[in-house]
């Protein structure tokens, strides 16, 4: 369980780090360009340690694509990203595929 307590700190960070990037303009503005540096650095410190419990496939594809999905979320909701039929298809696929991925690193191996 603690693999996946980082695993979500990475993935909050990261969405943290890159909001702050939207907000940096060009790291024109010094503060969110701070914010950028510690998201990403917390992200990938917490992602790291997350590894030595979750293999790395299942937890790059969790961290890249919730990540992707509250980026998004976070664009529409603040920025007036679009959304249509489209961007939701787009987000409910990155979902099902996160939890497609979940699944398949649930299922118990045969035992020899």
């Amino acid at each position: 369980m603690k693999g996946y307590s980082l695993l979500s700190i990475s993935i909050l960070s990261e969405v943290f780090g890159t909001t702050m990037l939207k907000f940096s303009e060009g790291f024109t503005n010094v503060a969110p360009s701070i914010g950028v540096i510690a998201g990403y650095g917390l992200s990938f410190y917490c992602l790291a340690l997350c590894l030595k419990t979750i293999p790395l496939s299942l937890a790059y594809a969790i961290w890249s694509g919730v990540g992707t999905a509250i980026t998004a979320m976070i664009g529409i909701v603040i920025w007036n990203d679009p959304f249509n039929l489209l961007t939701l298809s787009g987000l409910a696929l990155i979902i099902g595929g996160v939890v497609l991925l979940n699944a398949s690193d649930n299922r118990k191996e045969p035992s020899h």
